[in-house]
Order: C-alpha cells, then structure tokens, then sequence
C-alpha cells in the first residue's frame, strides 16, 4: 500500500483521475488552527501523493444553509465540531475538505472505512459490477450474492454459515431479534448498559444509552444488566481485560482468578433470578463496546455469560459491526478473542469500506426455525453491494489489513499509555488492533468524567491540527480511534505528536490565572 502510494504518476480513483504530485511540507503550511498555533510548530504530517481535485461545486454557506432547514434536523445535532469539516475527496487513510486542507482520517466514517477511501481495488470491483448489472433481487439467480455468501461463510466457524444480506447495522439486530424469538419461543432479551445495537424502533430496545432514547414504547422485552466496565465499573484490576494496556487499578487476584468477573457475572445472576422469566430469547454482546467507548469485560465475562443464558433457552448473539473484519488484530471477528462461539453473528461497518450493507450469519437449526415465515429483503444482496464486499474481503487478506491493525494499534495503545502517566485527564486507555478507546477524566482520582466543552477544547484542537478522530462513551468523555486498516506508524506518530500538543495546550490553558 506504501508502495502504491509513493508512485509519481496516475491513479484511478472511480472514474476521475487523480494526479500524484509530492510536496516538500505536505499538511504543514495549509492546516490553520483556530488555537492560533504558528506553522513551525505544527508537528509535521506525513508525505501523501495524491493531489485532491479543486473543489467547484456548492458553496460552504450554501451546504450549511440546506443542512439547517432541509435535511433531518439529527444530521445538526451529531455534526462534530463548531466549525464544520466539509468533506470534499478521500483516499486511503487520507480525507481533503473543500478548501483543499488535508486531513489523517483516524475515525473512518464511525469504523466503517475498513480498507482505505476510494481504495483502487475496491473502486475498480465496484466499476465492473455498475457496468455489468446494478440491481436485481433475490427472487433471480445471480453471481455476486452466491460468491460473496459462500466467501463470507468461509470465514466464520462451523457451524455458522448461514447468510443473510441486509442493508445496515440496526438492520441486521432486528432481523436477530425475531429470528431468536421465533427460534426459541422466548421473547425477552439481554443486553449490557453503555451498549449501541441500533437506532431502529426495535433495536433502541437493545441499545442502553438515553442519548439514543425517546419518550415513546419501544423495544419491548429488552433488559439491561451491568457493563463489566473495568475501568469505571466498582470492580476491576490491573488483569482483567484482553489488551496491550490495562487500567491502572490495584489488583490482588490471584493468577487465573478474577474477582471483579466474579462480581460482574453476580451481577447478571440477579438480573435472572429478579427481572426476565425463567426461559429467555437471546444475549447481544459486543465483543468490545464501540459507541460505549471501547468499553473492554474481564477476560471470561462473555464465555461465562454464554453459558449462563444458554442454560435458559437463550440464543448468544455477537454483534460484530464494529469489531468485525480484523479490526481488533488478534482474530478476524471480536468473539474469538473470547473464546466463544456465538449463534448469531452480526456485522456491517466494514463489511463493504462504507457501502450500505449488512448481514446476520446462523446456523442450519436456527434458519430452519426461521423459514416457518417469508422473510424478503429487496435490496439485501444487492450486485453492487456483493461485488464490493466480496472485493474488500480480497483487499483484507491481499493487504494485510488485519496485520497492520495488531502492529500499529498496539503500538498505537503502548504510547497512548505513556500520554496517560504523562496527563492527570487520561484516565484510561483502553482496546485491541485499531479499535481504541482514550477515556477522558477530570482527575485520576476522582475518574468524574471531563466536561464536554473542555473535551471539546481538545477534539477541536486536534483537528486544527490535521486529524480527524471520535469521540463516544456514555458521557461523551471518550475519544475513539478505529482510522482505515491501511495506516502506517508514520502517521500513528503525526497522531500522537499532534494528540500530545491538543493534552498540553489544553493543560496550559486551564492552569492560567
């Protein structure tokens, strides 16, 4: 991917070409800060050879104006920053505004960028597939959506191999929703506080944040039981979480024993014994919380609760579309790093680097069960949709892209870590691969969460300074890190350099008179 980068000469990218040109400061003189920082100590971006096309299209003002009275008002409300970024081009980890100012995308559209922006291989499968056939449904046969199911399966444990294509994340919770309560017979089911599965009328039942929340019924039969949070949770220790970082809490289990799961899955045995009935429909678990923060369980959480739901009917459903695709490194999918194996497995996000797409995988038993009704999704398995999923699956293994997750996010996670001795408001820094959580806190000892304006003051600050990142939790106290799975250490270091001066600057601010 470097190599392809660092070519002087024409790139295809869709159907426009980009011409490559190398500058000798790239991203230094052109990034302006609010914070009025001088461009000599800006640290200094990484090298990029693609020269972004001159924006000529609708104006900021007018892009602003129709954002305000036409669009859904939500689209104002999760807009980041004061000054909007107006997204102009991106490639691979790169995105340029309207202004032709560059950017290092460390948030990738919400973890959905899995291979790169406009990345050749995947804009070249999407080209071929528009030419050839746009759309049909499943009512015909057709290639794509046989090759990507059977490539899809191929990926997942037996006896996980059964496919369903839908077109978003909260889609894919409902579908598993009804599949476990038609499979069962059950109707109630259990998720973990501080989790997201979804925005849908449905899926708001599952997700536990009152952000995402309305006064209406919704969702019903849908239960809530403690995150085994090891950082701001009442237990936790310097072992119990499957990451390069741990918390810094003291910890005096003994080797193998970890009191504060024991604690946690108490927790849970309550909610049985005081809140759903004896038989139950499913558990959905995120193998690492992605809205909630990258919130991380002990080590055995989720195994123990598998067995703990499966001994009351209950199906165990992991919700991968964050954690899927080899973003955490160690594995492929986030329910093998807990060595589990789940009845359901959803995923969007990366499936398709960013095209609407979804999908839901079972086993035979369960499909079977399910087939009792008509279950039809117009635009699930579209050719489209299929040709580029397929094309990115080919990119993640040609690439390397779950190598580079496991070396660069942990290295990513090691340095985060001294940042975190470095400043009293890094409480914890926290996850696996390129899916990273930096809690944010008004002091050690307290743990009180930073206020959002002071968090603000740094999340602005850093994109001043070049880079895009998230933010989450159930405070808004956490920043998120999950960039495209193509970055380099180059740009972790031009990251951390900027990170670090966003930390002081804002230090330096609040200790003035």
């Amino acid at each position: 991917m470097q190599r392809l980068l660092s070519r002087k000469n024409r790139v295809v990218v869709g159907t426009v070409q980009v011409t490559t040109l190398r500058h000798t400061r790239p991203g230094v003189l052109c990034q302006k800060s609010a914070m009025k920082h001088t461009a000599s100590a800006l640290p200094e971006m990484p090298p990029c050879d693609v020269k972004p096309e001159p924006y000529q299209d609708m104006s900021k003002e007018r892009m602003l104006d129709i954002r305000q009275n036409n669009c859904n008002p939500m689209t104002m409300k999760v807009t980041y920053y004061k000054k909007p970024v107006h997204i102009h081009q991106g490639y691979m980890q790169w995105l340029w505004d309207t202004d032709g100012r560059r950017y290092l995308d460390l948030f990738a559209g919400v973890a959905t960028v899995s291979v790169g922006h406009c990345h050749p291989k995947v804009t070249a499968a999407a080209e071929k597939q528009l030419r050839r056939l746009w759309h049909t449904t499943s009512i015909y046969m057709y290639p794509t959506v046989h090759e990507y199911t059977d490539k899809l399966a191929a990926l997942l444990p037996d006896p996980l191999k059964v496919v369903y294509l839908v077109n978003s994340g909260s889609e894919a919770n409902d579908l598993a929703m009804l599949m476990a309560r038609v499979h069962t017979g059950n109707f109630d089911i259990i998720t973990l506080r501080g989790s997201y599965h979804g925005g849908s009328p449905l899926a708001t039942g599952l997700t536990s944040n009152s952000a995402y929340k309305f006064p209406v019924a919704s969702g019903f039969g849908c239960h809530n039981t403690m995150c085994p949070d090891v950082f701001r949770g009442p237990w936790g220790g310097r072992h119990c979480r499957d990451s390069p970082v741990q918390t810094v809490r003291n910890c005096s289990c003994s080797q193998d024993h970890c009191q504060a799961n024991e604690m946690y899955i108490d927790q849970l045995k309550e909610m049985f014994a005081t809140t759903v009935p004896n038989r139950i429909a499913a558990f959905f678990g995120e193998p690492i919380q992605g809205v909630g923060g990258a919130v991380q369980y002990p080590k055995n959480f989720l195994k123990e609760t598998y067995k703990l739901v499966r001994e009351r009917g209950g199906l165990c459903i992991a919700d991968e579309v964050q954690t899927g695709f080899g973003r955490t490194g160690s594995h492929f999918w986030g329910f093998q790093g807990h060595g589990v194996l789940p009845d359901m497995v959803t995923m969007a996000k990366g499936i398709a680097n960013g095209f609407p797409m979804a999908a839901v995988v079972t086993t035979q038993e369960i499909a079977r069960s399910f087939a009792k009704g008509v279950h039809f999704n117009t635009f699930g398995g579209n050719p489209v949709a299929c040709a580029i999923a397929s094309s990115v699956l080919d990119t993640i293994k040609e690439d390397g892209s779950q190598h580079i997750s496991a070396n660069i996010g942990t290295y990513l996670l090691h340095e985060l870590a001294k940042l975190r001795e470095k400043y009293e408001i890094v409480g914890d820094v926290r996850g696996k691969g390129l899916m990273i959580g930096v809690e944010m806190v008004k002091n050690k000892a307290s743990q009180e969460p930073l206020p959002p304006q002071d968090l603000g003051e740094i999340f602005e600050d850093t994109k001043d300074m070049g880079v895009l990142i998230g933010k989450g939790g159930l405070y808004g106290q956490t920043f998120r890190i999950k960039p495209p799975m193509c970055i380099t250490k180059a740009d972790a270091d031009f990251f951390l350099a900027v990170f670090n001066r966003a930390l002081q600057n804002y230090m330096e601010r609040r200790l003035k008179p």
